[in-house]
């Protein structure tokens, strides 16, 4: 179904887009750090609780994405596009509510999650929940929309997207942290208005004639709840998955929190550089979930095997040469980021172990599962996943950080663990072909 071309269109523009992301959001952390590791702190845990919401929202957009790229594979246009409306509705009236909700509670979240915090701490990471709060909406249209271009193998609009609103990321957060020395505010500002334009920017990709799946009138309300349930049957097991994956991270934060600011912000900046180092990964996992959701949408489940394996391969190989580079420049690394030399030691032996680690085993951890949500089993994933969790991360990583002294790096070599045992689980299903009898068209 999928050529060499049509492979490389489709992963080479998620590539470079998932470059733009990591290396933009690594800037915000540079330019906030220049305020001082307070700005860092409190920067870093805020966006520990939007990333679960953030990851909420992208799961049931991901629930989209599988729904239409298996109506596509099967040539089902019209259902495609009527799933595409009730995913804008679903995401639309989540994200609303969670904005609400941090606006109305954000100081209690943040004292109830993370404890007694440093009173300069908690004001950046209040000015700066309030900014990124307001942006949800605006972030679940734009996930929404990426999703179902991704889906029709249009990566490079979203690419174009992401372009744009990474510039005006950037220039806001030149503009409002060295210009105006808003400090961790100006860093939310940013956000808010950079989501915003690229809500609306992406749109326009939509409503070009040529497009499978257009943009909706959502004002022409259409309730087909048949549709919802497919949606929800693939976005709500995969949101819970991962908001209960980033909650566990939480408590693992919370834990972190207690070891002093030095802690946090090499947790921070040990966190912002394992996203370059997972970064092809990242993008062929998102077109695993296209390729191998059209071939199940056609029932070429030969093919969606096939196409597994191709596109592991290529993760893999991916992967190793980025993270040999990065480990050999370990010792330069972390210079941009202005640690203290306690920071600095900390957050390098970080950069180790997830190194090692995304070599060896984060692509079997990540990018391979995606080719069983792409074929509708997602409650396996979602009940592997989240044990794992709970009991290699929160427990082994509770064990590892404090009753042996390990801290910081307790938590980071535990999670090694969780993702030795994701592989097993994934890998029996996989080879077992249950997956295979779980496509929903």
């Amino acid at each position: 179904m999928f050529s060499r071309e049509d492979l490389r269109k489709l992963l080479l523009p998620l590539m470079l887009e998932q470059l733009l992301v990591v290396l933009v959001g690594m800037m915000d952390t540079v330019m906030v750090a220049n305020c001082g590791e307070a700005s860092v702190s409190g920067v870093s845990l805020v966006d520990s609780i939007n990333l679960l919401l953030i990851q909420f929202l992208s799961a049931l957009a991901t629930g989209g994405a599988v729904i239409t790229s298996q109506y596509l594979g099967a040539k089902e246009y019209t259902s495609a596009r009527l799933a595409s409306k009730q995913l804008y509705y679903v995401v639309l009236l989540v994200s609303l509510l969670f904005s609400l909700v941090c606006l109305l509670i954000r100081r209690q979240l943040l004292s109830l999650l993370f404890g007694k915090i440093e009173p300069a701490v908690m004001d950046a990471a209040l000015i700066y929940f309030l900014m990124t709060a307001l942006s949800f909406p605006f972030l679940a249209h734009y996930n929404a929309s990426a999703a179902l271009l991704r889906a029709m193998g249009k990566s490079n609009c979203t690419l174009s997207t992401s372009i744009v609103m990474n510039l005006v990321n950037m220039t806001g957060n030149a503009i409002t942290i060295y210009g105006l020395g808003m400090g961790a505010g100006g860093a939310g500002l940013a956000t808010l208005l950079s989501r915003a334009v690229a809500c609306v920017y992406i749109t326009r990709f939509l409503r070009t004639k040529d497009i499978p799946v257009p943009y909706p009138n959502l004002f022409s309300y259409e309730h087909r709840p048949d549709l919802i349930r497919k949606v929800l049957y693939v976005g709500l097991p995969n949101g819970l998955e991962n908001s209960l994956f980033q909650f566990g991270k939480l408590i693992l934060i919370r834990m972190i929190a207690g070891f002093g600011t030095a802690s946090i912000a090499a947790n921070a900046v040990g966190n912002t550089l394992a996203t370059i180092q997972v970064l092809p990964g990242a993008a062929i996992s998102l077109g695993m979930i296209t390729v191998v959701g059209q071939c199940v949408g056609a029932h070429r489940m030969d093919e969606a095997r096939q196409y597994t394996w191709r596109l592991m391969r290529l993760s893999y190989l991916l992967m190793s040469i980025l993270n040999i580079i990065i480990l050999l420049l370990n010792p330069i690394v972390c210079l941009p980021f202005h640690l203290l030399p306690e920071t600095e030691t900390m957050a390098r032996q970080v950069i180790i172990i997830h190194g090692l680690g995304s070599i060896f085993l984060w692509p079997m951890s990540f990018v391979f599962p995606n080719s069983l949500r792409a074929a509708g089993d997602v409650r396996f994933t979602m009940l592997v996943s989240s044990l794992s969790m709970i009991i290699c991360r929160v427990i082994l990583g509770y064990l590892f950080s404090t009753p042996l002294g390990l801290g910081l790096i307790g938590v980071w070599l535990a999670m090694q663990v969780d993702w030795i045992i994701r592989i097993t689980c994934f890998l029996l299903r996989f080879r077992s072909g249950a997956w295979e009898k779980k496509a929903l068209v």
